[in-house]
C-alpha cells in the first residue's frame, strides 16, 4: 500500500506537468486550428533560457526564471508571426509539416547553443522527501504540483475575467463571428502562442528542477503531451487536466509496478489511448464534429 500511495502520489504531480503543458496545445488549436508537434522543443528552450539565465549570467532565480519565462513568451510570438502566419489558408498537412520542420529546428538550436552534454540545474525546489500515509514523496513533486495548480488557477481567471482571454474563448468558438465583433483574430493567435510557450516554460522549469539537470530528455518528455491531448480532446482544456493526470498515474504505475526492462512506463499511455480511442474518437472531453454533405 505504501508503494501504490507513493506511485500514485508520484504521477499525480507529473501528470499536473503534461496537463500544464498540454493546456498550451489546447490553447493553440483552439485558437488557430494548428496541431503544434514543437510543443515539448518548447520545454526544452524555456529549461536551457532558465539554465542561461542562472547560472551562466548569474541572475538571483526568481528574477532569472521570469526573464526567462518572458522570453519563452517572446520566441512564441516569433514562431506565431514568421512561421505560422504566412501559412493562413494553407492545406493542414503543410502546417503539420511545419511544426514537425519546427521542432528539429528548435532542438538544433539549442544543440548549437548549449551542446548536447547533460548540464547541472540550478535547484529551485526542496529535495527533502515527507511521509503521506505511510509513503515517502518527494517535496519537490508536491511543489511542483501545487505550482501546477496555480497557474491553472491563474489562467482560469485569465480567460474569465480577462478581454484578452474572453476574446480568445470568442474565437476558439467562432473565428467569423470573433471578426465581426472586430476581435483581431491575430492578436488573439500571437496571444495563444505567447501563453503555450510560457506553459511550456514552466513544465520545463518543473522538470529541470526535479530531474536535477537539463537535457534533451525534457524534450522528450513533450512526446507524452499528445497522448494527453488526444485522451482529453484536442480542444477541451478540462479534457487537457483531466488527460494529464490519467496519463501521469499510468505511465506512474507502469514503470514502478511492471518490472523495469518490460518499459512499458512509456508505452502505456499510448496503449491506453488507443484503446479508448477506439471508443471515443474525439477523446474523452473532445467536441464531436457533424458535417452534412
Amino acid at each position: 500500500m505504501d508503494r501504490f500511495i507513493q506511485l500514485a502520489l508520484s504521477g499525480i504531480a507529473n501528470g499536473a506537468i503534461f496537463a500544464l503543458v498540454a493546456l498550451g496545445f489546447v490553447l493553440i488549436y483552439k485558437s488557430s486550428d494548428v496541431i503544434n508537434f514543437a510543443q515539448g522543443e518548447l520545454l526544452l528552450i524555456g529549461a536551457y533560457l532558465t539554465y542561461a539565465m542562472v547560472e551562466q549570467f548569474g541572475l538571483w532565480w526568481p528574477i532569472g526564471v521570469v526573464v526567462a519565462v518572458v522570453l519563452a513568451a517572446v520566441v512564441g510570438v516569433l514562431i506565431e508571426q514568421l512561421v505560422l502566419r504566412p501559412l493562413i489558408g494553407e492545406p493542414v498537412i503543410s502546417v503539420i509539416m511545419v511544426t514537425i520542420g519546427l521542432s528539429s529546428l528548435l532542438r538544433a538550436i539549442v544543440g548549437a547553443i548549449w551542446g548536447v552534454t547533460p548540464r547541472p540545474a540550478p535547484q529551485f525546489l526542496p529535495t527533502d522527501t515527507v511521509t503521506i500515509l505511510g509513503a515517502n514523496v518527494g517535496v519537490d513533486r508536491l511543489w511542483a504540483f501545487a505550482l501546477a495548480i496555480i497557474f491553472f488557477v491563474i489562467l482560469t481567471l485569465f480567460f474569465r475575467f480577462s478581454r484578452e482571454g474572453i476574446a480568445m474563448r470568442a474565437v476558439a468558438d467562432d473565428q467569423q463571428a470573433a471578426l465581426s465583433m472586430g476581435i483581431s483574430v491575430k492578436k488573439v493567435w500571437a496571444v495563444a502562442w505567447a501563453i503555450a510557450a510560457i506553459t511550456a516554460a514552466v513544465g520545463g522549469i518543473l522538470l529541470m528542477s526535479i530531474f536535477g539537470g537539463v537535457s534533451g530528455t525534457i524534450g522528450r518528455v513533450g512526446l507524452l503531451v499528445f497522448p494527453v491531448v488526444i485522451l482529453g480532446g484536442l480542444d477541451s482544456i478540462p479534457g487537457a487536466i483531466i488527460g494529464g493526470l490519467i496519463i501521469g498515474l499510468l505511465q506512474s504505475f507502469a514503470g514502478g509496478l511492471l518490472p523495469p526492462e518490460w518499459g512499458l512506463g512509456e508505452v502505456a499511455p499510448f496503449v491506453i489511448l488507443l484503446l479508448i480511442l477506439l471508443v471515443r474518437p474525439y477523446g474523452l472531453f473532445g467536441q464531436r464534429i457533424i458535417e452534412r454533405v
